[in-house]
């Protein structure tokens, strides 16, 4: 396994739209251990491909309290939502930056596993959260486009300048 760099926002491969993963090889499997060495290392409780500039559909997520409870979804989808539920949120590509992020309270997801067999399952809290918010990953959407262009603005000119 190995480490992976992050991107940070406004790094502008994090709007890249993630590929469909079209096969589920040892590579892929490889990906997903990277990905999750490099989450809990952070440290985090999910990351999406797209953080570690692989432009592939992989998420790789774990909420439990003891970070024990590793899960990753290829090509995941929501295909239902339910509800609505407000959360704060932090990014490891926006860090130490959290802010209030209304999401679906309840989602259905669908995904392959890491045989490339088919899952769907329900997820609510923070768990929903989290796989809502590594999707938008996937599809170059970040949280801090869902609050005010000038929260959004201060942001990037904070990140920005931390980074020179």
């Amino acid at each position: 396994m190995a480490l992976m760099d992050i991107l940070h926002y406004p790094d502008p491969r994090l709007r890249t739209r993630a590929m469909p993963v079209a096969r589920v090889d040892d590579r892929i499997r490889q990906l997903a251990a990277d990905m999750l060495e490099t989450m809990y290392h952070a440290p985090g409780i999910g990351l999406a491909a797209t953080q570690v500039n692989v432009h592939e559909r992989v998420i790789v997520v774990d909420v439990s309290p003891e970070h024990n409870d590793p899960r990753c979804y290829i090509n995941p989808e929501v295909i239902a939502r339910e509800g609505e539920e407000e959360m704060e949120e932090g990014c490891l590509s926006v860090p130490g930056v959290f802010d209030t992020v209304r999401r679906a309270e309840k989602i259905r997801l669908r995904a392959l596993d890491l045989q490339g067999q088919p899952v769907e399952l329900d997820a609510d809290g923070l768990f929903a959260v989290c796989i809502q918010h590594e999707i938008d990953h996937l599809d170059g959407k970040l949280f801090v486009d869902y609050l005010s262009g000038l929260k959004r603005d201060r942001i990037r000119k904070k990140l920005t300048k931390a980074a020179l």
